[in-house]
């Protein structure tokens, strides 16, 4: 009798079929959103290098906020343009500080979903660089303090999740013990924990205004050849308390993703960044590419890596089609 020839098509043949023993699914649940928040009333203000994103005021924030959660997208993560930036980025971890009053004005409207913050002082520092600079060079010590005082001052505001992405040594330990002694044990941190100094957070720059005004950041983000290290990163972050642990950019560092699901069991985050974002933008807007099947393939594969959820500008748009 002849041996029966296993034929991987059989299982290809019907889109029922193929569904049925699908490996990766990505849910709307599997989406957080990332938004630029700025002072003023009624302002929204496109972001060239990002198509479909806007530098958004906090009231049009508050009404794109019920459109998200009707969407069933679980969270935001909020980043803030000051009205002024000093040296110490002092607006950071200001009372009144354009992320604090953002949370506050989400948490009024819409209680239910998860709103994260950004911990770092570049966008809010004359020098836009994510830390303390004492005689032209980044100090980390330092600032680990104005760390620890914006991250409280966003759980005060009602923030659900902290997320340091600084890369300032210690900062997750820095962060944790002030949550804890401010009486928010229960508020987790997400840790940035292998963010890389990466050519693809480009757009970003120019929508948040963080660009340095000297230098660049090799010193404190990751060297993009370095994997070994992301992992010795990560296990820091973790004994420090962070709660979820974040690969940035994800495309890029899918490698990275997949051998950090391998050696920890904890939840993992993704970060797909702007410059990602804008390179499907762009080649969909020439025809290139078909911009929604790609953007669909992209998450599925930083998924399929590993991570747990994925923060994307795509969130929105990808939601809608995921019914």
């Amino acid at each position: 009798m002849a041996h029966a020839m296993f034929r991987p098509r059989r299982l290809r043949e019907k889109p029922l079929l193929r569904k049925l023993i699908r490996e990766t699914v990505l849910t709307v649940d599997d989406l957080i959103y990332p938004l630029f928040i700025v002072h003023g009333r009624g302002v929204r203000e496109p972001i060239g290098s990002m198509p479909g994103q806007f530098r958004l005021s906090i009231d049009e924030l508050v009404k794109d906020m019920k459109d998200v959660a009707s969407m069933g997208i679980p969270g935001v993560l909020l980043f803030g343009l000051p009205a002024e930036k000093d040296p110490r980025g002092s607006e950071a971890y200001a009372e009144d500080g354009i992320v604090q009053q953002a949370v506050r004005a989400v948490k009024d409207v819409v209680p239910d979903l998860l709103v994260a913050t950004d911990v770092c002082l570049c966008q809010y520092t004359s020098h836009g660089h994510c830390g303390v600079v004492e005689g032209g060079t980044v100090r980390n010590d330092p600032t680990l303090e104005l760390l620890a005082r914006v991250a409280v001052s966003h759980a005060e505001a009602g923030a659900d999740m902290i997320a340091p992405s600084d890369m300032m040594d210690g900062r997750v330990g820095a962060i944790r013990e002030a949550l804890d002694e401010a009486n928010f044990t229960d508020t987790p941190i997400m840790a940035y924990s292998a963010k890389y100094a990466s050519s693809f957070y480009g757009p970003f720059r120019d929508a948040a205004d963080s660009a340095p005004q000297f230098g660049d950041r090799r010193s404190y983000q990751m060297d993009p050849a370095n994997s070994a290290e992301a992992m010795r990163e990560i296990a820091l972050d973790l004994d420090e308390g962070a709660d979820i642990v974040m690969v940035k950019p994800a495309v890029a560092y899918l490698d990275v993703v997949r051998a950090l699901r391998d050696a920890f069991d904890v939840p993992v985050a993704a970060y797909h960044v702007s410059g990602e974002y804008a390179m499907l933008k762009a080649a969909a807007q020439n025809g290139w590419l078909d911009g929604d099947a790609a953007a669909l393939e992209t998450l599925v594969a930083i998924k399929r890596a590993g991570a747990d959820f994925v923060l994307t500008y795509l969130a929105r748009e990808v939601a809608e089609r995921l019914g």
